[in-house]
């Protein structure tokens, strides 16, 4: 058997962490006090513009400007913290970096420096402006290139340059545009707000910092530790345990972690030795780790930042995007559970120490622990209500004063046990923590997550200013923990412990801050690539070129996205890659589809793309989270990524499920109906993890891995099976749309496939537009509310142009109403009566059942050998 690598120390995991989250240089000295202050001043600048107060304490200027300020900061962050080349120094900061830092701070407040200026010329830049514009991103793309590496800048550039060379003849036909001059360019790129300060840097100064600061806060406060041994006291005693709880730990890192390598890393130090010991290959356990941390990435509240930038893109509220999020991240957390289960069971591997545990109690445990957080957020807002309807003028600090007091009396709780300390793996003996008596030392840390989500959900407060007083308590939390604790311990060290507490919140501070450099660099760098596609319209191009190469059809449309997400998001940390995937390919699958007559709700069509994008953390070449796990397990690096994209194929196959079954994403479905979801949901990822792991209750055999995958398919779609026995649609002739308009039920839909030249190319297409039936007493007052206009001729329907902002105006807004070619409507349908999709179910379950019984007669019985978890 090949020799294991060496595995890295954990100085030199830290320096890896910091080397890609934080910045590898850290001097001493007076320099190292400036870094830091410049850093707890960009902080506290980010609370203050969250807070209620913002008005009245912040200039408006800097308020109105705030977005440059932001980058401000992170260019200069990122010339003192990130060494621009290998040879550069690590304990000093270079004279040239000084000069780029201080550069990078002017040329991201041209804009607040000159406001006056570029109003007056109505945004468009002059000579002058250009200049600036183009030195202020020269200086972007070498920060970014400290900060992110090579790939994300080169992407950057290549779109840059379409910009300026697009209309040259050595450029294709296909894709060649009239090009931009450079005023016009840099007026769009850097002086308005279309490129570098567009939505993304909006998003990342208004909401991702001060999440990302929460999670710096919480994790500082220990949480981190507390929910690393929780995730091992439920689990680590069971088969396989370390790779479960290195799951559950890592879903709970992953809830406030906007960086897979540093889940991995954080989680990883500790879970994957400890895998090993069990029987993990390096490559296997470093893979559950990988799989475990870029999956924190797709977990609500957080998504790698990703949640908040598609409330912009999206235009739905925040509940709304995590609520649709919620469900396929919880059951892919799930399936890859039951994938390390499988993989011990197998393997029949041990477990750790001689704890006799029920699987059943765990499970039940676990899920009553979790129901339990949720039904406490919940019903939070019940005995809020009485004291708001009770007390209207004072409530607020009513509130706070019964908050405080319940701290208070968690942290006397804390205080009855010892502080957890982060155990060792290579211990000789591990033991493994004991819930009974660990459980009740960090309660006190799910205050501010339940504050988060009080307002996130109940008061439907902004992100921003949700994080804000979640973080406001952090703060709180950090100050006092230690103090109070060694009140109630009777220990005299109370001035030692208030100065810790101090020291705590204001290193916190300075990690959430040094933690941001890299995401307000890779948002605003995306930047360029949201503003080429709205200054040339390439996202057609994209569209035309993904078309080509599927041929029209529709599932190799899919493919081919799926694969060009994966490869625009390699090497991309998770904030970029969404922006740039979602600039360029949710266009395409919404046009394309439109013209397949797949109609999908644009946030699952950006789910999708978002799925396939954080993929490039697993897959190699580029696969950064697979590199840092090999690096901790010292297992290959590649070997490491083709085994995490492995167990993480029910990622890769639940985008396809939910863009043809948007039930999984919770749209438009009752409580009782996502209940239902749910259940069956889990239950078909269950399925397809067994099928593709090639282990159910026993080894499968071929045709029981088949009969697998078409169960789990036909949960997660029983629509398929249902609309072969039933039509799902009945067709209506285009003539009689008005009468059928008419007698359709207001609300309802009805499915209607246009047909003409498109505007760009003239070239005829068909698109299919659901419209929602308006209120109106006849076919004519209907037409009129949606903006339609009918003109027929004989059997045929003709369209004139609709009315201007209606909805169907802009559905048809890319046909050309105006060539020799006229627009027809072609096909008219309404939902036709079925029976139940879920009908379906009943079969798949039974054949299910069967083939339960015939493995359970040849399977063995689980080994339960339970060892010393002595060092290999």
């Amino acid at each position: 058997m090949a020799k294991d690598k060496r595995a890295l120390s954990d100085a030199e995991l830290q320096e890896l962490v910091s080397a890609n989250d934080s910045g590898a240089r850290n001097p001493s000295g007076a320099v190292g006090t400036f870094i830091a202050c410049v850093a707890l001043a960009w902080s506290v600048f980010q609370v203050l513009l969250a807070s209620p107060v913002a008005p009245y304490v912040l200039p408006s200027d800097a308020i109105n400007n705030s977005r440059q300020i932001h980058l401000a900061f992170a260019i200069f962050l990122a010339a003192m913290a990130y060494p621009l080349f290998k040879s550069s120094p690590r304990d000093r900061i270079p004279w040239y970096d000084w000069i780029l830092g201080l550069a990078g701070v002017f040329f991201a407040l041209y804009g607040y420096f000159f406001y006056d200026k570029i109003v007056q010329n109505g945004g468009l830049a002059d000579d002058t402006d250009a200049i600036a514009g183009l030195t202020g991103l020269i200086l972007l793309f070498v920060a970014a290139y400290r900060v992110l590496g090579p790939v994300m800048v080169a992407l950057a550039l290549v779109f840059l340059f379409y910009v300026f060379f697009g209309s040259s003849d050595v450029v294709p036909d296909q894709i060649r545009w009239a090009g931009a001059s450079l005023r016009k360019a840099m007026s769009h790129m850097w002086i308005t707000s279309e490129g570098v300060f567009g939505i993304a840097l909006g998003v990342s100064t208004r909401f991702v910092f001060l999440f990302v600061l929460f999670g710096a806060l919480l994790d500082k406060a220990g949480a981190g530790n507390y929910f690393i041994k929780m995730a091992f006291g439920a689990l680590g005693h069971l088969k396989g345990g370390p790779a479960k709880a290195a799951v559950v730990g890592s879903a709970a890192t992953g809830l406030i972690s906007g960086s897979s390598i540093a889940n991995v890393v954080t989680t990883g130090t500790f879970t994957i030795p400890l895998m090993k010991r069990v029987g993990f290959s390096p490559e296997k356990a470093g893979s559950v780790e990988v799989a475990s941390s870029v999956n924190g990435q797709i977990m609500p509240p957080v998504m790698g930042a990703a949640a908040f930038l598609m409330v912009e893109y999206v235009g739905i509220s925040y509940v709304e995007v995590i609520t649709h999020a919620f469900l396929p991240a919880v059951i892919s957390y799930i399936a890859l559970v039951y994938i390390v289960h499988l993989e011990a069971v197998k393997n029949d591997m041990p477990v750790i120490g001689d704890k006799v545990v029920s699987v059943g109690r765990t499970l039940g445990g676990m899920f009553a622990f979790f129901a339990g957080f949720a039904i406490l957020c919940y019903a939070t807002q019940y005995p809020v209500g009485w004291i708001v309807s009770l007390f209207p003028d004072g409530s607020g600090w009513i509130l706070a004063a019964l908050l405080a007091v319940v701290y208070v009396a968690l942290v006397w709780v804390a205080a009855r046990s010892p502080d957890l300390e982060p155990d060792d793996p290579n211990a000789e003996v591990v033991e493994l923590p004991d819930l009974a008596k660990i459980y009740a030392t960090g309660l006190y840390y799910l205050l501010p997550i339940v504050v988060l989500v009080y307002f996130l959900m109940i008061e439907r407060k902004s992100p921003g200013l949700s994080a804000f007083w979640a973080t406001f308590l952090l703060f709180g939390i950090l100050l006092t923990q230690k103090p109070l604790k060694a009140l109630f311990r009777g220990e005299s060290d109370f001035a030692a412990r208030l100065r810790d507490g101090v020291g705590d919140l204001i290193a916190g501070m300075i990690d959430g801050a040094r933690n941001m450099i890299g995401i307000g660099l890779a948002t605003a760098t995306a930047g360029i690539i949201v503003g080429t596609v709205s200054l040339t319209g390439i996202g057609q191009v994209m569209a035309d070129f993904v078309e080509f190469l599927s041929g029209g059809n529709l599932i190799l449309m899919l493919i081919f996205v799926a694969i060009l997400s994966l490869i625009l998001g390699m090497g991309l940390p998770t904030t970029a890659n969404y922006i740039v995937v979602s600039s360029l390919m949710v266009a395409v699958v919404v046009e394309l589809g439109a013209q397949s007559g797949l109609i999908v709700p644009l946030i699952a069509v950006h789910l999708f793309v978002f799925y396939f994008g954080i993929m490039a953390d697993v897959t190699p070449p580029v696969g950064l989270a697979s590199f840092a796990a090999a690096a901790v397990s010292g297992g290959d690096a590649i070997k490491t990524g083709f085994i995490a994209f492995f167990y993480s194929l029910r990622t890769v196959a639940l985008p396809f499920v939910f863009i043809f079954n948007t039930d999984l994403l919770l749209i438009d479905v009752t409580w009782t109906q996502g209940i239902v979801v749910f259940i069956v949901s889990t239950v078909g990822i269950l399925v397809f993890t067994a099928a593709t792991m090639g282990w159910f209750l026993a080894k499968n055999r071929i045709w029981e891995t088949v009969a697998m995958l078409l169960i789990a398919f036909a949960l997660f779609r029983p629509g398929f099976f249902m609309n072969q026995i039933q039509p799902p649609f009945e067709d209506i002739a285009p003539a009689a749309f008005e009468q059928a308009l008419a007698d359709a039920r207001p609300g309802s839909t009805l499915r209607t496939v246009v047909s003409g030249p498109d505007f760009d190319t003239f070239e005829v297409k068909d698109v299919t537009v659901p419209l929602t039936v308006p209120e109106g007493a006849t076919g004519a007052e209907r037409l009129d509310a949606l903006g339609l206009f009918l003109i027929p001729e004989g059997d045929a329907v003709y369209l004139d142009e609709p009315g201007f902002g209606t909805e169907i105006g802009d559905a048809l807004s890319s046909f050309d109403f105006y060539g020799d070619e006229r627009v027809t409507l072609t096909a008219v349908q309404a939902d036709a009566d079925q029976w139940p999709k879920e009908l379906i179910f009943v079969p798949a379950l039974a054949l299910l059942g069967l083939i339960a019984m015939l493995q359970r007669g040849r399977a063995s019985p689980a080994g339960g050998r339970a060892v010393p978890a002595a060092a290999e």
